[in-house]
């Protein structure tokens, strides 16, 4: 599971003309799942976008979490997080999850979300074509990877 997570004073995802899912202060997270991942990934991905301490403190410091500055998540399904250019220069996205596998995780991780953070989790809609709209604070943005803890 990969997440492109960005701090923002605003965000939000427009499917058909329709705004499915706003936010204020928070993150907007792009979450893309792959093939093979599993509830594991999942429980790893919230844990850590909820404990990410990359909000300012009183002092200017990159120190405080979501819940501390009682911010929000916006969550976009993202399946060209996983997409490829090693031949070429069109992307492959044969790493990415099959559609049916993705959805039920896509799912399971805003359910998680919601009740770790004890919030409705706003998103976009799985599959559709999305227009997503967005504030970067700092700007700060950061990638995570299940697989890549590291990364």
């Amino acid at each position: 599971m990969r997440a492109l997570i960005q701090r923002v004073t605003s965000a939000s995802v427009t499917v058909n003309q329709s705004i499915t899912g706003a936010i204020g202060r928070g993150f907007l997270v792009l979450l893309g799942v792959e093939a093979g991942d599993d509830d594991t990934d999942c429980v790893w991905m919230v844990e850590k976008i909820t404990k990410l301490r990359v909000f300012d403190d009183p002092d200017g410091h990159m120190n405080l979490s979501l819940s501390e500055v009682g911010g929000d998540v916006l969550v976009v399904s993202q399946f060209t997080l996983f997409g490829t250019v090693r031949k070429g220069n069109r992307p492959s996205f044969n790493r990415a999850a099959p559609p049916a596998e993705a959805e039920r995780l896509y799912l399971d991780f805003l359910a998680a979300l919601s009740s770790t953070t004890g919030k409705p989790v706003p998103a976009g809609i799985f599959g559709a074509m999305m227009a997503v709209s967005l504030v970067n604070d700092g700007p700060v943005t950061l990638m995570l990877d299940s697989k890549r803890r590291d990364f």
